[in-house]
């Protein structure tokens, strides 16, 4: 089992890559560096090799599949993980580190937002769309976490080996923040300065595309690791809607005892009932949530034997 492992998932990343494992040689020495191919049609893993980083390859497209197979394949008690693109400082790659192997921290945030990113980035919707994930899901999870999207995290071996990848792309970084926040993980945020790409370095984000793909997925684990109060929105804002479309009904009945639109009164009633439905289903869901935390607790459990056996 390595004591720190140094991932660095890369596609199209030869401009930048050699100067990111020079960085890493220096500043976290004893750190094993790892670098993930994902089908780079440059010199990216031929600069790599030569630079004394691990070498592999991960021929499905993603980033969420490179860190799948990352995880899966790599023990080590910290996981640092990084991009290659050199926007991140590996200056603060051993505090970061630190916090893991000796606070027992499960996620380090390398966090961009509270130092120079909103002066150095220079894609002004990336800017936006940072601030609402941060807001929307610092808002539906009660949680404070500084920067959801940053690339640059480190992990303990807990999170590595029980986080469950279900993303393809770069909505990966809003998974892991959900899955640790929802499981009462401790994370941490430090705060890191950020620069911009080189001159020559593409990003390969799409800012709409990946940017709905995100909201997408903030909805959706939403949906699976809080069920109550999801389907309580759902269950309130139908039964408010029917409740608007009724009231001129109830209203012409008590002036008149005449019921003038029945099908508006029908339609009401259903969409009660289906108020009502969205309500018990979230009741349902939320002890099915319940239960698979206590399984994740128990999984801890196994994981940690597992981890003592790897050191023994």
């Amino acid at each position: 089992m390595d004591k720190i492992a140094l991932l660095i998932p890369c596609y199209n990343e030869a401009k930048t890559i050699g100067k990111v494992i020079a960085d890493a040689k220096q500043y976290i020495p004893e750190a094993v560096i790892y670098v993930y191919d994902n089908n780079s049609t440059d010199d990216t893993a031929k600069i790599a090799e030569a630079a004394g980083a691990v070498v592999r390859k991960e021929y499905q497209q993603g980033k969420g599949n490179v860190i799948r197979r990352m995880f899966r394949e790599i023990d080590a008690e910290c996981y640092l993980m990084t991009d290659g693109d050199d926007t991140y400082p590996l200056e603060c790659a051993q505090q970061m580190a630190d916090l893991v192997l000796e606070h027992q921290t499960d996620m380090v945030v390398g966090d961009r937002l509270s130092s120079t990113y909103f002066t150095e980035n220079k894609r002004p919707f990336h800017n936006f769309g940072n601030s609402i994930v941060r807001a929307s899901i610092n808002r539906l999870f009660a949680c404070d976490i500084k920067d959801i999207m940053t690339g640059y995290r480190a992990f303990s071996y807990h999170f590595a080996k029980t986080f469950p990848v279900l993303s393809k792309g770069f909505e990966i970084e809003t998974e892991m923040t959900i899955h640790a926040v929802n499981n009462n993980m401790q994370i941490e945020n430090v705060v890191i300065e950020y620069r911009d790409r080189p001159e020559g370095s593409v990003s390969k984000l799409n800012t709409y595309a990946d940017g709905m793909k995100v909201l997408k997925t903030i909805v959706r684990l939403f949906r699976n690791y809080q069920p109550f109060k999801f389907f309580s929105l759902i269950s309130v804002l139908l039964a408010l809607l029917s409740t608007i479309f009724v009231i001129p009904v109830l209203v012409t009945y008590f002036q008149t005892g005449l019921v003038d639109r029945f099908p508006t009164l029908i339609v009401c009633g259903f969409v009660y009932i289906a108020a009502l439905q969205s309500f018990f289903a979230g009741l349902i869901l939320s002890n099915n949530a319940t239960k698979s935390r206590r399984d994740f607790e128990f999984q801890l459990n196994v994981i940690d034997q597992m981890k003592k056996h790897f050191q023994d």
